[in-house]
């Protein structure tokens, strides 16, 4: 799903124009004629989907300073382009000041116009992401910072909004990388736990021998090495909220005692002659189906009701892609930003679609790490389908290639294009006997024809031919059909 840009104009042609030049950039719009229109078009329904405005500032209705004064209290505060036909340094000094993140001069040229908006939108990346970090960590982080414009997650973050509302026990189901703990810390955010603290326990990486002092805390002299007291991790999150993730690893010992610390609302830590009573808000998070651990023997089933009250699947994101493009974008923003590599602007519309496509096992999280060595290696100024070769080859994109009909003899990849003198030919399928021809001269005569007819490039021929360039590179090997050049045939034989 392309970026929504908010275009506010009062002259229809210049809306229609400036419509025009938006949607040929690859983002879509929302037109309307006045400030007025704008502000309620940032109260509807697709308020959340605005990711950039484009204002006129001189509008009879409501000006556009005053919808930028509007829009710094309003809830939904996307970066604002300002454009005006009456440039001065004055104006765009008092629009800067007042809210907008860039000023135009009509009629913005459309590279002039394709910068701005790029600029906008990793700004307002930029902004969202450090504001949920501040949130994050200070315990105040809430559903509506979570990124996400799918159908299939509208449902959870209305469960989750409810599920805050009250102290009631929460399982999170989802594969790895869905963002199981994000969902968790929103709940915790919109509680009355939220100035609390919120106490994540892996139970999948706790040592075998650990887990229970870990969890419940032990007494000094408890054990050989126990030479202090220790709170374990109930303790530490009285008052507050625990989050188990990978629940469903604990042993079947530890979910026996999980379960009366959950009904009891009290522990045994080791080496203790009392209990210690707990006050904690319950989330579990598990990658596994509890349903079919527990027909296995392998879970509790009354551990397993306890701790699935309130269930909350999240969605893969393979079945909501209409989130990659926005959590591209926000990847994208932070990465640049923390890598010192201010020049990327963003990614170009052909890759958010290739990546649109991708099934992402590993969810947001291999999104994520995609994003960031893609960024590492980026060498201009946008992300390219070139930044994701292992992407690429697996849905089968052709990378871009630079056609040359000669290469440096100290690099280490075969020239891009060979260039054969063949006269215009026909092929013939039979010998001088008259006997058919093999399928290898058949195949051998086809390559010719073909290096002749798109003149030696070698991405097209392979792609016309319908096999890979390393397969062609192979058969021209095979065939001696290599650039007689003697440096070219010594590296393509290497």
């Amino acid at each position: 799903m392309a970026d929504l840009v908010l275009i506010v104009d009062d002259e229809p042609v210049q809306r229609r124009l400036l419509q025009a030049l938006v949607e040929k950039l690859g983002y879509k719009t929302l037109c309307v004629d006045g400030g007025k229109a704008a502000m309620e078009a940032l109260s509807g329904k697709q308020a959340s989907r605005i990711s950039a405005v484009i204002l006129d500032l001189v509008m009879p209705d409501m000006s556009g300073m005053d919808v930028l004064e509007a829009l710094s209290t309003h809830k939904i505060r996307p970066p604002v382009i300002v454009q005006t036909a009456q440039g001065g340094v004055e104006t765009a000094v008092n629009a800067m000041r007042a809210g907008a993140t860039d000023f135009v001069v009509k009629p913005a040229s459309p590279e002039r116009l394709k910068v701005s908006i790029q600029n906008a939108l990793k700004l307002g990346a930029l902004e969202g992401e450090i504001k949920r970090i501040k949130k994050t960590s200070a315990g105040k982080l809430t559903i509506d910072e979570i990124i996400s414009a799918s159908p299939s997650m509208t449902s959870v973050k209305s469960i989750a909004q409810k599920a805050a509302k009250s102290n009631i026990p929460v399982l999170v189901e989802g594969e790895s990388g869905v963002g199981k703990e994000l969902i968790s810390r929103a709940i915790q955010g919109m509680s009355e736990r939220s100035s609390k603290s919120f106490v994540t326990v892996n139970c999948g990486a706790l040592p075998e021998n650990l887990v229970e002092s870990i969890l419940f805390g032990h007494e000094k002299g408890a054990f050989t090495g126990a030479s202090e007291k220790h709170l374990g991790k109930f303790q530490e999150a009285n008052g507050g909220t625990l989050f188990l993730d990978e629940v469903g690893e604990l042993t079947l010992d530890m979910q026996v005692k999980l379960l009366r610390a959950i009904q009891e609302g009290e522990i045994d830590p080791v080496g203790s002659s009392k209990p210690v009573k707990v006050d904690f808000r319950l989330i579990s998070a598990t990658n596994r189906n509890l349903e079919e651990e527990v027909r296995e023997g392998n879970f509790r089933e009354d551990l397993y009701y306890r701790l699935s009250v309130l269930p909350l699947t999240v969605p893969p994101l393979r079945l909501r892609r209409e989130d990659i493009p926005e959590l591209l974008r926000h990847f994208v923003a932070r990465i640049s930003a923390e890598e010192g590599r201010s020049n990327i602007k963003g990614i170009e519309r052909s890759t958010i679609d290739m990546l649109c496509t991708f099934d992402w096992p590993g969810n947001i999280r291999q999104l994520e790490n995609a994003v960031f060595r893609a960024v590492v290696l980026c060498e201009g100024n946008e992300l390219t389908i070139n930044e994701f070769p292992q992407i690429a080859t697996q849905l089968e994109y052709e990378l871009p290639v630079v056609d040359a009909p000669k290469i440096d003899a100290t690099a280490t990849q075969p020239p891009q294009t060979i260039n054969i003198p063949l006269s215009q030919h026909t092929l013939n399928l039979l010998t001088h006997e008259d006997d058919v021809i093999s399928l290898e001269n058949a195949e051998c005569e086809i390559i010719k024809f073909a290096i002749e007819k798109y003149n030696g490039s070698m991405s097209k021929i392979a792609r016309k031919l319908g096999i890979g360039r390393s397969t062609l590179y192979r058969k021209l090997r095979e065939y001696g059909l290599e650039e007689q050049d003697t440096e070219d045939s010594e590296l393509l034989a290497s």
